[in-house]
């Protein structure tokens, strides 16, 4: 999977619902939480919007202590910083959000409002457990909030799971989203794209190729190909006796903006490859070479890889892997492609061939991009325990009424950013 997956922008895209603001006031009040949106447009968040679907009298006391303790520390978390915040921050302008024009993922069918409503009290009726453990720390909180900034953009959302990733919040994402539905997601996404493949692939290929490390030298698409410091490490997968099956582990990072302070965040995770070169019984309508499926971030995904071209190194050509993959998430296709080698660099006797390969199958080297393999080890990676990143009083507030903060996260589209074209 490319990542993002990508993955993966979800909660805070759906269009608002019509009762989640429900009064004006003149001053900004502490109970209902009343935001101010310009001079003469008020509008309060009512807190009970947790219990627009009431846990019911045969759930469990745990499961009741639990939503209410939730509910209650939520509701704290809140007022604290609304009461801190109106002194600081009298009015909030109109944001920066309320005219973003480049969505694309889950943002572009919010912002038509083809997605239906969130059921906020599934949070807590159904998602109980994963949404308390997930809330229950800085860190839970700052990858909903930061998924929530990034309104459906999917290199913003990869930067968040670089960042926040955890296991709490894909259990989270994973209960909410695809298991009791709590986010609703567009069901008729045509996946038709995924199922053309390349016609110029290799010809009986030969996964020992593929066995031991590679670079990521060159990358086409920028969502999902372009990370720093990429490397591949493949091997058989344990208890099989071929090479039908093989376990690649993924390493790259993530860089900080510099404006934002610069450093980077590191990912190290694995994928499960079917190689279906080898494996002659297994459908194969497109003729991929590999296949992939499962879930990354909590959420699934599936895809097919083509070796369009590759070198072993023995003649006068460098060792080279041509990569192209097309797959699908819950947001739809995604597609691209990119040259492994063994080097950090492509090297210049190889540019040639891998040109030629592209070429075949519709693509032109010129469109690709060099990843940055220099892999600087002067600082620590922002999310290795030893760098000493912690939640300050001000990110606790804007984790609750900044932009993009648990405000988005409980009525997403309150800035009007998604309102359906006239």
């Amino acid at each position: 999977m490319k990542f993002s997956t990508t993955i993966l922008t979800l909660v805070m895209m759906q269009p608002m619902a019509s009762n989640a603001f429900t009064s004006s006031h003149p001053h900004l009040s502490t109970s209902p939480l009343c935001l101010q949106r310009n001079n003469n447009d008020y509008r309060s968040l009512d807190l009970s919007i947790f219990d627009s679907q009431p846990i019911t009298k045969s759930s469990t006391s745990l499961q009741m202590k639990s939503s209410n303790q939730f509910q209650k520390a939520f509701a704290s978390a809140t007022l604290s910083a609304a009461l801190l915040l109106s002194s600081a921050l009298p009015t909030f302008a109109e944001t920066a959000a309320s005219t973003v024009q480049n969505y694309d993922g889950f943002a572009e069918y919010a912002k038509e409002n083809q997605m239906e409503k969130s059921d906020v009290g599934c949070f807590i009726n159904k998602c109980g457990d994963e949404t308390k453990n997930l809330f229950s720390n800085p860190r839970g909180i700052k990858g909903v909030s930061c998924l929530g900034r990034c309104k459906g953009e999917q290199s913003c959302a990869t930067r968040c799971f670089a960042e926040f990733g955890s296991e709490d919040l894909n259990n989270w994402l994973s209960c909410t989203i695809e298991e009791n539905e709590c986010v609703k997601v567009p069901k008729n996404v045509d996946n038709s794209a995924e199922k053309k493949g390349y016609t110029n692939t290799v010809e009986k290929f030969d996964p020992s190729i593929l066995i031991g490390e590679w670079y990521k030298t060159d990358g086409l698409n920028p969502n999902y190909d372009l990370f720093d410091c990429q490397t591949n490490t493949f091997q058989v997968s344990p208890g099989v006796d071929d090479n039908s099956e093989l376990d690649m582990g993924i390493f790259f990072r993530v860089p900080r903006p510099e404006s934002a302070g610069g450093g980077f965040w590191e990912n190290d995770l694995t994928e499960h490859m079917i190689v279906d070169a080898v494996k002659k019984d297994m459908p194969n309508e497109n003729g991929r070479t590999m296949h992939t499926a499962g879930k990354m971030y909590g959420l699934s995904f599936d895809e097919n890889w083509y070796i369009l071209g590759q070198s072993d190194g023995k003649g006068d050509i460098p060792p080279f892997i041509v990569v192209a993959y097309k797959g699908h998430t819950l947001q739809g296709n995604y597609e691209g492609s990119f040259i492994y080698a063994k080097e950090r660099i492509l090297p210049s006797a190889a540019v040639p061939a891998v040109t030629e390969v592209l070429a075949k199958n519709g693509l032109d080297f010129k469109d690709f991009t060099r990843i940055d393999n220099t892999c600087s080890t002067d600082t620590l990676a922002l999310n290795d325990e030893k760098a000493g990143t912690g939640t300050s009083t001000t990110d606790w507030i804007d984790l609750v009424v900044g932009e993009g903060g648990v405000i988005d996260w409980i009525s997403p589209g309150w800035r009007g950013e998604y309102k359906a074209k006239k």
